[in-house]
């Protein structure tokens, strides 16, 4: 063997195309608005897992990295989905075995009595080993002015999984920002083995409009020119209220008006409907929200 024959070049653009996670990366840009510092991150990510790999074919071995994250965030920002992606990009770079998302919450993991929360926690576990494991609000899990609460024992038996499978199992722990902080402050065993931290901000109201197209757009239905108008009025008077959830709250603002758009297609049965009356969301399906009149700083209709 040459001197040199180490220093033989690696084709890096050749090892992203055979490992396909390019059209992963691609899929995310399509399926999620926005989200940029998000997206840069996932990117990062696939960065390291792609040169570890290299590094592991021309003899550089090392340990396998902690790919366990934390995802914080209002509700609605897609953790979701970019944890979906995620188990992708990991099954493509032969980090885990079949790349599935499993979801849970506490009440999934959590018993009601004694010898009731280890079994539940680790069936959970055995069904999400090979892929991610995504723990929504995971900071209900820890209780500390509960003395009778088994949260702490889901807590270890996570902690022990995800040390010994670190190899065939992703932990994604997710949920409001400010709770995640102090989740982390009460377990630092937790937050040891969490190796990234990745924040989704909240949407602009460019973003939800674009946001809410496409939606409608998967489903074909589209907006006319004044519902569009109305719909833009809309998001910011939403964004104001109570319990606003970013992209699902539009979700549902739109069922409501394509509700609203079936009953005043169904009230004027007698004349004839076309394919576009069929498609098309008008002003009146969304101006009937009764977000016009609660949203508004007087309580009328802008």
């Amino acid at each position: 063997m040459s001197p040199n024959a180490h220093d033989a070049p690696v084709d890096l653009e050749a090892e992203l195309e055979a490992s396909e996670v390019q059209e992963v990366l691609e899929k995310l840009d399509r399926e999620l608005i926005g989200l940029k510092p998000v997206k840069t991150r996932i990117r990062e990510i696939a960065a390291l897992l792609l040169v570890d790999r290299l590094r592991e074919k021309v003899g550089l071995t090392s340990e396998t990295p902690t790919l366990h994250m934390c995802f914080a965030g209002n509700p609605g920002t897609g953790k979701t989905t970019v944890a979906m992606r995620m188990g992708e990009i990991l099954k493509r770079l032969g980090y885990v075995r079949e790349g599935h998302l499993v979801t849970v919450t506490r009440d999934d993991l959590v018993g009601q009595y004694i010898g009731h929360t280890a079994p539940k926690t680790r069936e959970i576990i055995k069904k999400a080993m090979g892929g991610v494991l995504f723990i929504d609000e995971a900071y209900y899990l820890y209780k500390p002015e509960n003395e009778r609460d088994y949260g702490q024992e889901a807590i270890e038996i996570l902690l022990q999984a995800m040390e010994n499978h670190r190899d065939d199992l992703v932990v994604i722990l997710a949920g409001y920002k400010d709770r995640m902080d102090r989740f982390f402050q009460s377990n630092p065993g937790m937050r040891s083995r969490i190796a990234h931290h990745v924040e989704f901000p909240d949407y602009s109201s460019d973003e939800l409009m674009a946001i809410a197209k496409l939606m409608l757009a998967g489903q074909n239905y589209r907006f006319s020119a004044d519902a569009e108008k109305a719909f833009a009025e809309y998001i910011p008077l939403r964004m104001r209220l109570a319990q606003f959830a970013n992209a699902r709250s539009i979700r549902n603002a739109l069922d409501r008006a394509r509700l609203r758009q079936a009953n005043r297609l169904f009230a004027g049965r007698r004349k004839a409907i076309t394919k576009t009356d069929l498609m098309t969301i008008e002003a009146e399906d969304v101006l009937a929200s009764r977000v016009f009149r609660e949203g508004h700083p007087d309580g009328t209709p802008p």
